[in-house]
């Protein structure tokens, strides 16, 4: 089985797991084993449909500015953890491989393993809640026109970038292309390189 129709397996599982209750507020029951790459893969989804339901929230124009402070920190917090897991996914890969023989004449990726299937997983919701749009009852035979369109575009996206991620793990694996994994500095998140929070001493 190729890795990614795992993935997209994984990820529609997850989706379709979230939406039995669509509360941004339910627990994750994660069915895989602790440190797999299943494992993994499903925690993944689950944060960025949580995330992806959060912004839907936070552009509601009625929102009382308290609430929407508390949902964008949630946001920040789910952004950080999403970017902890994708490095975390690429140390999979990293250890992987870490036998290949990488040929003389290897090239690197324009980005990792994980930063890919982190689209994927992202790939996932728009799918699933472009087919919402397409199956709404109340919605006009236009609208439903241009979302399927739309959806359209998504599955063959989907295609594309698994067929792409499935040819670069193959050419790892062979040593035709090497992984170098730079971790994200995101520096508004750290205390000594935020102006804003080494100034107030926070």
């Amino acid at each position: 089985m190729e890795f990614t129709t795992k993935s997209n397996a994984i990820f529609e599982q997850c989706i379709n797991d979230y939406h039995k209750s669509d509360n941004v507020d339910t627990p994750i029951n994660n069915p895989y084993q602790v440190k797999t790459i299943e494992f993994y893969l499903y925690l993944k989804n689950w944060i960025d449909t949580v995330q992806w339901h959060l912004e839907d929230i936070i552009r509601d124009p009625e929102i009382q500015p308290a609430e929407a402070l508390l949902i964008k920190r949630r946001i920040d917090k789910s952004n950080q953890d999403r970017t902890d897991l994708v490095e975390l996914i690429d140390s999979y890969w990293l250890d992987t491989y870490k036998n290949v023989k990488v040929a003389s004449d290897a090239t690197i990726n324009t980005e990792s393993p994980a930063w890919a299937i982190d689209r994927l997983s992202i790939l996932a919701l728009k799918i699933f809640h472009m087919k919402e749009q397409v199956e709404r009852k109340d919605a006009s035979a236009e609208h439903i026109a241009a979302c399927q369109k739309k959806l359209d575009v998504l599955l063959e996206q989907r295609k594309d970038l698994s067929t792409a991620i499935d040819q670069l793990l193959a050419d790892i694996e062979a040593g035709r292309k090497y992984m170098k994994v730079y971790k994200q500095m995101k520096m508004y998140n750290d205390p000594s390189l935020n102006p804003v929070l080494y100034a107030t001493g926070k």
